[in-house]
């Protein structure tokens, strides 16, 4: 019970610490062994029927960062002092529909379930995307996004468990990053679309007033 409770601790005073970090110290690099762990803690994150929408683009070229920073008005100050810069991409409908190259690849090669059972899921996907996204590229598509923001929370917060910042992002012109990173042939075709961007690093500074949230009582209900 002791080392339950240390690490109950331990973990709140984490999330206590953790801050959307605007600037980051550039003296400062996070080693590969512990970007690495936090990548992991993204693999290994959880998504809806186990289709791992995602792919993490790490951004270390400067001259690159460079060129996102007319259409990353929320990225000003992150590009250029991150430790590690990350677009986070998310597959697009037609990766997604269920006779997709990528839904057969995560039944049969990742998950490795048999024909029969592959077989039951398919038709239970199939009426999943037909009434709840309603057969709609659109809702097909964000509902991908959704599931990127699992792993992406838990990159943070792992982050955070080990001493490093974070700051999670959304503001830029899609469009135009979309076309820079098509251009850069970071997306290629129309397998992945732009969900979030994330920066990592250590802060050169304490934020200005301690953190604040609303009290559990306002938030949380219990019937």
């Amino acid at each position: 019970m002791i080392g339950t409770e240390s690490k109950k601790q331990e973990i709140l005073k984490a999330y206590q610490l953790r801050h959307a970090c605007k600037a980051f110290d550039t003296n400062k690099k996070i080693s590969d062994e512990d970007f690495n762990f936090i990548l992991e803690t993204g693999r290994l994150s959880p998504s809806s029927f186990g289709f791992e929408p995602w792919k993490f683009v790490v951004i270390q070229n400067a001259a690159l960062r460079e060129k996102l920073k007319p259409v990353s008005g929320g990225a000003t100050g992150q590009l250029p002092t991150a430790s590690h810069f990350v677009i986070i991409l998310a597959r697009r409908e037609g990766c997604l529909r269920p006779d997709s190259v990528h839904v057969n690849k995560m039944w049969k090669d990742i998950h490795h379930m048999p024909e029969e059972v592959v077989q039951d899921w398919y038709d239970f996907y199939k009426s999943f995307v037909e009434t709840e996204l309603e057969d709609n590229d659109r809702l097909i598509f964000e509902w991908s996004i959704r599931q990127t923001y699992i792993a992406l929370g838990n990159m943070m917060t792992a982050a955070a468990q080990i001493g490093i910042d974070s700051c999670p992002i959304e503001g830029f012109d899609k469009k135009q990053l979309t076309a820079i990173l098509q251009n850069e042939g970071i997306i290629n075709g129309d397998d992945f679309g732009v969900a979030c961007m994330v920066a990592f690093g250590y802060r050169q500074k304490d934020p200005k007033r301690p953190q604040t949230r609303q009290h559990l009582d306002e938030i949380v209900e219990w019937q």
